[in-house]
């Protein structure tokens, strides 16, 4: 019995260190993981509250965390709200998808200052907003290049309720869109020439037309915008306006009410400014981090397809993101070193 204790304990003592220096082992590990992840630290990421704003936030805290070894953390609210905290908290330390335009004067002020830096100026090309055409109409229609050839050609876009004139589908009353429309509408003399607005009514109601459309294969003519989930599921085609841009003209014709605007000229739609905005302090102290970032562009149909992933599995951003990693290493490992690539891919 003596004889046996001994022998367990001798063992069970054998076991003992070995546990003991896995321990160790592990724990120096965490450690070495904990310093590099400290010469990063954390990084509170922006995550704006529509799908593109979510994937978009959810990559960066991908790529941030496992490659460069950051502490992510992830605030969610919209575009004023971020803006607001970024100017006044200093919090977060980067919005990966800021459409500038809607706080254009604070965030001037702010870069003016050096406190602020328009880190990415272009994340997604393509973004933007207009009138749009189904995929069957464009894909059926390969002349329809530009407005003036839809425009001539009213009888491929038949009104709903007066199949003898094209019908153009509008945006809801009270959406700054609306006035745009409305007076590029007369800009284009499209009255005249055999259209006629239709009012969607509503979000919604402008959403169920393009998916209606879409589904049946029909052609469709309208406002809306991307990268969102409908443009990237039916593959929207954007319409050559086919002219210059005044932003004179633009700020005190176009998107005035119709009695404001009396003789609106032909006009492109206003480029929309679309940023990664980050805090000054952000790029010195997480140069790597910020060095992906500046590199991290996409091309708008690319966005479209992982937002169509979300929207057709009921996935979050941060699924998506996963999704797009795996299947576009092609893409994402241009925009990383060769080591944070390594680590992403040891992680995936």
């Amino acid at each position: 019995m003596k004889h046996n204790l001994k022998k367990i304990e001798k063992t069970f003592g054998g076991y003992m260190k070995q546990l003991i220096g896995a321990a160790l082992t592990a724990g120096a590990l965490l450690s070495g993981a904990q310093t590099f992840a400290a010469d990063c630290g954390k990084v509170v990421i922006g995550e704006m509250n529509w799908a593109s704003g979510e994937f978009l936030a959810r990559l960066d805290g991908f790529i941030m965390s496992e490659g460069y070894q950051c502490d992510v953390e992830y605030l969610t609210a919209g575009t004023m709200p971020q803006i607001t905290s970024m100017n006044e908290k200093g919090t977060p330390d980067i919005a990966s998808e800021m459409w500038a335009n809607a706080a254009a004067v604070a965030i001037d002020a702010a870069v003016k200052e050096n406190r602020l830096v328009k880190l990415n100026p272009s994340p997604i090309t393509g973004a933007g907003e207009g009138w749009m055409m189904s995929a069957a109409a464009a894909q059926a229609h390969p002349e329809l290049k530009t407005i003036d050839d839809i425009i001539a050609r009213p009888d491929l876009f038949p009104h709903p309720e007066d199949p003898s004139k094209g019908g153009l589908h509008t945006c809801p009353s009270g959406w700054g869109c609306q006035l745009a429309t409305n007076n590029l509408f007369r800009a284009f003399d499209m009255e005249a020439k055999g259209w006629k607005l239709i009012d969607t009514g509503s979000g919604a109601g402008l959403d169920g037309s393009i998916a209606k459309a879409s589904e049946r294969g029909e052609n469709w003519l309208g406002y809306y915008w991307a990268p969102t989930t409908l443009a990237g599921k039916y593959n929207l085609k954007l319409v050559d306006f086919n002219s210059g841009f005044d932003q004179e003209h633009w700020d005190n014709c176009i998107v005035k009410p119709v009695e404001e605007c009396d003789s609106p000229k032909r006009s492109t739609w206003t480029v929309s400014e679309v940023v990664s905005l980050a805090q000054v302090d952000f790029t010195k102290r997480a140069p790597g981090a910020a060095a992906y970032v500046k590199q991290r562009t996409f091309e708008s149909d690319l966005l479209n397809k992982y937002l169509s992933y979300m929207h057709d599995n009921q996935a979050s951003g941060e699924e998506a993101a996963v999704e797009f990693m795996l299947n576009e290493e092609a893409t994402w490992s241009t925009w990383v070193t060769k080591e944070a690539a390594a680590r992403i891919k040891k992680a995936l």
